[in-house]
């Protein structure tokens, strides 16, 4: 069964899929959700029993020629204390006409890259066009991403820094400053970070908001990563109550997983039919920002679709490097 099965390692997904190649992947993935065009089946998020892991299974099909994608694995807050990705996972690809196995592949690799170049996607279609100073909350894999994904759709001005040990984020900062080429700044309080930024990435695994609204500047763009079940907010509700736009990667999924957005429609700061869709952003069937001045906040959790769209993309890379 094995002989004509493709095995990546991470390493070999990282070097096939170059952020530019992942962010594409993901606009395509939330052009065809925006556009009805994709299936995706709802996705489980399963807290254990046994300590503060959480198994996650998301699948699905980007379209007619490109078969199921099928991802598995497991979230370890613990892991960040050890330097250690704190998502573990593994994707299965399936041929599209026949449903047998055509790869199987690293799937940290492809969550790294596909959340950080989803998020780019959204601060794109989201901020304003010279949005150009990054506050960068969190100090882990996942924020590292984020910085160099935003890089690549906006000409970066300033980074800010903030994780709750001086030491992670110092040591982040150093290496995005070489990474980058300009001078990332380690600040000591998630405040320092966001005044004044036009960009707010927030990359934790934080269950207390981070990110409170009182803090943002006119014309803000918030993105956040962490707040992936309903008991993480990253964002406080001042966040949700200034917003001209709550966007969502799918407001279904949100409306059940995103922790502020589920305690927004318990208060009644949001309707059921307030949280916009990315893809229908981007397919210009909803709009989002409308004026220079107003704050956009960003709540994704994570889609089956996300990773179907990049999974391919290495798959396809993967063929034209003969592997």
């Amino acid at each position: 069964m094995t002989d004509d099965v493709l095995f990546l390692s991470g390493e070999q997904v990282a070097r096939l899929l170059d952020l530019d190649a992942a962010i594409a992947s993901q606009r395509a993935a939330f052009m065809a959700l925006g556009a009805d065009a994709a299936d995706l089946p709802g996705k489980i998020m399963h807290p254990s029993r046994f300590d503060d892991s959480v198994v996650f299974a998301y699948l699905s099909r980007l379209s007619a020629d490109t078969g199921t994608v099928a991802k598995i694995g497991s979230v370890n807050p613990g892991n960040a204390a050890s330097g250690l990705p704190t998502v573990h996972a593994v994707i299965t690809v399936l041929d599209p006409v026949t449903g047998r196995l055509a790869a199987v592949m690293d799937g940290t690799a492809v969550t790294t890259l596909r959340t950080a170049a989803g998020s780019a996607v959204a601060f794109d279609a989201l901020s304003t066009p010279d949005s150009a100073d990054l506050a960068l909350l969190g100090s882990g894999t996942q924020a590292l991403a984020h910085a160099r994904a935003v890089a690549r759709v906006r000409d970066l001005r300033s980074v800010r820094l903030w994780s709750p040990t001086a030491r992670n984020r110092t040591r982040a900062a150093e290496r995005l400053t070489a990474e980058l080429g300009l001078a990332v700044e380690p600040v000591g309080t998630a405040e320092e970070a966001v005044t004044g930024a036009s960009l707010v990435a927030a990359c934790t695994l934080s269950t207390t908001p981070v990110v409170r609204g009182q803090w943002l500047a006119p014309g803000c763009t918030v993105v956040s990563v962490g707040s992936f079940e309903p008991g993480r907010r990253e964002v406080d509700a001042e966040v949700v109550r200034r917003a001209a736009a709550v966007v969502v990667d799918d407001p279904v999924t949100a409306a059940e997983h995103a922790g502020p957005v589920v305690e927004a429609l318990r208060a009644g700061l949001l309707t059921t039919d307030g949280p916009v869709g990315l893809g229908a952003v981007l397919t210009g069937r909803r709009t989002a920002r409308t004026g220079p001045d107003e704050i956009v906040y960003y709540n994704s959790v994570g889609l089956g679709i996300q990773d179907a769209a990049a999974a391919w993309a290495v798959v396809e890379a993967a063929g034209k490097a003969g592997l």
